[in-house]
């Protein structure tokens, strides 16, 4: 692993969201650096030196030197973490941790693969790689930029799990060890319907049942009753009549 790299950086002394976008607009990108002994140091560093050590085979494992305001920071750093943002993807904050080098430290390792397996060669399997990277813990010196797998004898349905790879010496790999890192899976085929034939019957549609309406069936039926009730009111007043005279008479 190169160790060569140096970034420069400046203090900073303005904080706050304000601050941090003007800084933006100059061209340079808000960072900071901790750990170890020394205390927080706000930093202002230029995006594109640390865009080219995201970049880099070894990606936030590589080991760099930082010069703040023309003076060397003791040891190495590394990259922590960054931020970019979701729209641009520009950096926009990065932050650098000291390292101390007689110590183990934790990081992820990607996993590169070689060749071509024969499941997706020879009998027309899917590679699925569902695992990228895990974690190793080792010297700083001793990181490797990748942990390297030839799956040129992976068959359709076998995978290689993470017990299958193999560190260089004084690097101990912490990622569950039978956890399937890389298969080869056979290809999903999609059902089509196939259309109708010519000339084949189509099912009618169910017919609904005839609704009455209650309120039409109501209305009629008190239509036709109407003329009753009135004619047998008029055969009683009539009848009422005729005993008013006879009593009359009397």
């Amino acid at each position: 692993m190169p160790k060569d790299i140096v970034i420069e950086a400046a203090k900073r002394d303005d904080k706050g969201k304000n601050a941090s976008r003007r800084l933006r607009r100059s061209g340079r990108i808000p960072a900071v650096l901790y750990g170890g002994d020394g205390a927080v140091v706000p930093l202002a560093v230029d995006p594109r030196s640390v865009f080219a050590v995201l970049h880099s085979e070894a990606g936030e494992n590589t080991l760099l030197g930082l010069k703040v305001d023309k003076g060397m920071v003791p040891g190495r750093v590394m990259i922590r973490e960054h931020q970019l943002d979701p729209v641009t993807e520009d950096l926009l904050h990065a932050d650098f941790v000291r390292i101390a080098m007689d110590r183990a430290i934790r990081v992820q390792v990607a996993i590169h693969t070689l060749g071509i397996a024969k499941g997706v060669k020879l009998q027309g399997g899917i590679l699925d790689h569902p695992l990228r990277e895990v974690e190793v813990e080792c010297l700083p010196a001793d990181i490797p930029e990748r942990l390297e797998v030839d799956i040129s004898e992976l068959e359709m349905g076998k995978s290689y799990r993470v017990s299958d790879l193999v560190a260089p010496r004084g690097v101990k790999i912490l990622t569950d060890p039978g956890m399937a890192f890389i298969s080869v899976v056979a290809p999903t085929v999609e059902k089509v319907e196939a259309p109708p034939a010519e000339g084949a019957a189509v099912a009618e549609a169910p017919t609904e049942p005839e609704v009455i309406k209650k309120g039409k069936a109501e209305t009629a039926e008190g239509a036709e009753a109407a003329p009753e009730k009135e004619g047998k009111e008029g055969r009683g007043e009539k009848k009422g009549g005729d005993r008013g005279g006879k009593s009359e008479k009397k």
